[in-house]
């Protein structure tokens, strides 16, 4: 499964692995200090196309997933 997912994208694998990827930004409404956040997350309306297709990933790979499951167990996880 993982060589399919990366077959498909580089960064697929990730999103099941560490969860679905965040578009951030650099934070340049406060100064940077040590209890600052040096990242935000970027509003969708900011997206580039980029951005827009690296969030799809995690509606892609679930799609994927849910195709290999049995009928009754999708049935389960469906919710």
């Amino acid at each position: 499964m993982k060589a399919y997912l990366v077959d498909q994208d580089d960064d697929m694998w990730f999103v099941i692995k560490d969860g679905p990827i965040k578009i951030m930004r650099p934070n340049t409404a406060v100064a940077i200090s040590a209890s600052a956040d040096q990242w935000v997350e970027k509003p969708r309306m900011e997206w580039t196309s980029e951005d827009k297709k690296k969030a799809n990933l995690n509606n892609v790979d679930k799609d994927i997933l849910y195709k290999t499951l049995y009928n009754n167990m999708f049935s389960k996880i469906q919710t």
